[in-house]
This record gives C-alpha cells, sequence and structure tokens, in this order.
C-alpha cells in the first residue's frame, strides 16, 4: 500500500481498507509455520499528514487469527489490533548494516526514511501485525495448563497425579541436610 506524496495537503490523508495476508511476506511466514492461522484479512484505518517537513502516519491495524495456547494446547481465535504512529523524513535508505553500537532515541524509534514521491506502508503494516503477535499465546489469563504427568486438561478437571507439588530444579538438593 503507497501513499503518493502530492494527495497529503494541510487536511490528513484518510486511508482504510482490508488487504490480504498473501501481500505481506512475514505475516504468511508465520502462517506456513504454523505459528498461527490467520482467519480475516488485515484491516486499516490510516490518516496521513504533513508536519514540520516530514510526513505523520497514524493509525491502527486489526486482524484475526487462530493460535494454539501454549499452556493447555487448545485451539481458539484471537483479535489482534495494534495503533501506531511513524514519522516519515526524506532521505536515503541506508540498507548497509554496521557492526558499530548505536543508542537509538525514542523518535528513532518511531522514525522512518522514504525516498522519491511516494511511501509504501506494507512493510510497517506487516510489522505492527507481527509485533501485535503473542510469544507464549494464552487462551486465558487464568488458563491452568496441563498435568505434566497424565496430560489432564486442569481447565476442564483435575487429577492426582500433582497431589505433591515437586520442583524439579532443585530435585538434586532434596537429601541434602545442614549439619
Amino acid at each position: 500500500m503507497k501513499i503518493v506524496l502530492d494527495h497529503i495537503s494541510v487536511k490528513p490523508l484518510e486511508l482504510n481498507g482490508d488487504k490480504a495476508i498473501e501481500l505481506f511476506p512475514a505475516l504468511l511466514e508465520a502462517q506456513v509455520a504454523g505459528e498461527c492461522v490467520f482467519t480475516a484479512p488485515v484491516s486499516y484505518s490510516l490518516a496521513a499528514s504533513k508536519e514540520f517537513g516530514h510526513i505523520r502516519v497514524s493509525g491502527d491495524v486489526k486482524t484475526s487469527v487462530q493460535m494454539c495456547c501454549s499452556r493447555c494446547l487448545v485451539e481458539y481465535e484471537s483479535k489482534i489490533s495494534s495503533y501506531f504512529t511513524i514519522i516519515f523524513r526524506k532521505g536515503i535508505v541506508d540498507s548497509g548494516f554496521t557492526e558499530d553500537e548505536t543508542e537509538l532515541s525514542e523518535d528513532d524509534l518511531i522514525s522512518s526514511v522514504y525516498s522519491g514521491d511516494e511511501i509504501d506502508l506494507t512493510h510497517d503494516i506487516e510489522e505492527q501485525v507481527a509485533m501485535a503477535i503473542p510469544l507464549k499465546p494464552l487462551c486465558e489469563e487464568s488458563c491452568k495448563g496441563l498435568c505434566p504427568e497424565c496430560g489432564v486438561d486442569f481447565n476442564k478437571s483435575s487429577c492426582r497425579c500433582t497431589e505433591k507439588a515437586f520442583n524439579f530444579k532443585f530435585s538434586a538438593l532434596k537429601d541434602f541436610k545442614v549439619k
């Protein structure tokens, strides 16, 4: 999705629509890898405006994904939403990688560089959706998970395997006695 800079005037340019997941390579890669399944296209609602010689793009992106809970392994559907602001400044896009350490300011984290007379927002939208997908998805915050012995889902029932709590981290110290 591209913004033509000549279309942005004093009044912000409003952009709304839906884009298929196939147009976003990183999201398609996450789906192929089995991390999640996108059940809806990516919806966007953006506003682009000129501000102090820069272009400010603000808005939100939304979609729905089906994921597997990391505690109980139940498939569930979740809505993904991200609100963001990016400030674009005209310059040369530097694709070179340097090994030097650089401290980034807060402005560097929300700014990007463009060249030419249009800005392609495809990568920025893709990035916002990818960052909104949880690393450890949970069907509910209060999910109790599975029994490590028999595999019973603690959200639905209980078992007698774990009547005695045992921490494997300190199992080597269980018979340690201090004199």
